[in-house]
């Protein structure tokens, strides 16, 4: 699986004057190099966020320049023996997400975070272009890896299956895993052509979407049920 560490700067946000989340290094004027998850500009001070809990806040004065980490990604081996059944199980959409995200050693927010932008979890989305299911399969895809895209398991577990050689095979390159996601919605060949995440509105509006929706599953993760309780009472809540 990848690491806890690998997962705290597994996405990497497009920097800019009020945000860039990922792996940041700020350099103070004093040579001083500070790693931040991410940084925060309010008028002249600027907020150092570290870690969930910790900041530290300087004169935006001090900060010389802004360095950005791109680090490998570690995916542990998937566990090759484990069949996938043919009849889904007695199983939520999203139980089955973790399952998949699990079996080929994938943080489950970020498949979650998938199956969310790609059909909102629903079996039955099928896009204008062919793409099926929770996890958008084209017909391609479903053929390669010999899966029945009307089946909710398979069509998961075919989802996080070409995840994970997608970020395998962009592992080490720059914004390793954008690229992953852009091929994920455009397809390998675009991001080759482009050299990147190509200059599509909604391949970029998608590759966003996904790391926005990956933070905010982090974080519902790490508060638990206190989450679920305050999303139910917002949900329930006037206006």
């Amino acid at each position: 699986m990848i690491t806890s560490a690998a997962q705290a700067v597994l996405l990497l946000a497009v920097a800019s004057p009020f945000y860039a989340a990922g792996a940041e290094v700020a350099v103070l004027d004093n040579g001083m190099r500070i790693h931040a998850q991410h940084i925060e500009r309010d008028g002249s001070r600027v907020v150092l966020h570290t870690s969930e809990t910790g900041k530290i806040e300087i004169d935006a004065a001090r900060l010389a320049s802004l360095e950005h980490i791109d680090d490998p990604i570690t995916i542990a081996p998937a566990a090759p023996s484990l069949p996938v059944p043919a009849i889904a199980p007695e199983k939520s959409v999203r139980e089955l997400v973790t399952d998949a995200a699990l079996r080929y050693g994938l943080p489950p927010e970020l498949v979650h975070g998938v199956a969310q932008a790609e059909s909102g979890y629903l079996p039955s989305a099928l896009s204008p272009k062919g793409a099926m299911g929770i996890m958008q399969l084209m017909p391609g895809t479903a053929r390669k890896f010999d899966v029945d895209p009307s089946n909710t398991v398979q069509n998961i577990d075919a989802g996080a299956h070409l995840l994970r050689e997608l970020l395998l095979r962009y592992e080490g390159s720059a914004n390793g895993v954008r690229r992953a996601l852009a091929a994920y919605n455009a397809g390998e060949g675009a991001v080759a052509r482009y050299g990147g995440v190509p200059p599509f509105r909604e391949t970029q509006g998608y590759v966003e979407r996904v790391i926005g929706l990956y933070w905010k599953n982090v974080k519902s993760a790490s508060l638990g049920p206190v989450a679920s309780a305050t999303d139910a009472a917002l949900s329930t809540g006037t206006n």
